[in-house]
């Protein structure tokens, strides 16, 4: 039998005393304090408000007061950074740069016609087409006689005029109708008379005279 060569013995731990609990003075102790050492109840109370304020002004969602014009700026949560691709994985957007895994969108130049749906046959084909769009048509501002009654008697109304009184637009060519009565002898200028406008006009003793356009 090894005899065992003797060493050191492990020194044996010290125990922790337990933890007192802390018990709160007795009511008659409170009220024993004397009133030098009492904190004022109009006090705590302040000291409470003010950490509630400056918890306030701490939060991010809070927008701080006006302080001057250093002072001004965006409200929190109103901006935020821009999006900064190829600074590798770490970045949130790393491989792919937020691209997804292969496809044509994937690629440097990708472009699409206004429209595409993919291969799909797009909704303006889908839909049934009726009639055409006279690419020639002209569009006339219309000017009717009772509008010309603001006019004084014997004035000679032209297109400028027209346009003076807001009757017409600068960029359109005018047409008179015979909607209304005329009782005044007026000198009428315009691009286009209709049938009643033009005898009403000249029955009234004035006269039409057609412009090119």
């Amino acid at each position: 039998m090894v005899e065992k060569k003797g060493g050191k013995k492990p020194a044996a731990r010290r125990a922790k005393p337990p933890r007192r609990k802390k018990v709160a003075a007795p009511r008659a102790a409170r009220e024993a304090t004397p009133e030098s050492k009492r904190v004022p109840e109009a006090k705590t109370k302040r000291v409470a408000k003010a950490a509630v304020a400056r918890k306030t002004l701490e939060s991010p969602t809070e927008r701080r007061p006006f302080a001057g014009i250093q002072g001004l700026g965006p409200a929190p949560g109103a901006t935020h950074s821009r999006k900064r691709v190829g600074r590798g994985p770490g970045s949130g957007l790393g491989k792919t740069a937020g691209r997804g895994n292969k496809g044509q969108k994937s690629r440097t130049g990708y472009r699409h016609q206004r429209g595409f749906e993919g291969g799909q046959m797009p909704l303006h084909r889908r839909l049934p087409k009726r009639g055409f769009t006279n690419i020639f048509r002209v569009e006339y501002d219309i000017v009717n006689l009772s509008d010309l009654d603001r006019f004084e008697a014997g004035a000679n109304v032209t297109p400028e005029s027209l346009v003076a009184s807001r009757l017409a637009r600068r960029d359109r060519p005018v047409k008179i109708l015979g909607d209304g009565q005329i009782g005044k002898a007026l000198q009428v200028s315009a691009h286009k008379f209709s049938a009643g406008a033009r005898a009403r006009i000249e029955a009234a003793g004035g006269r039409c005279e057609v412009l090119a356009r």
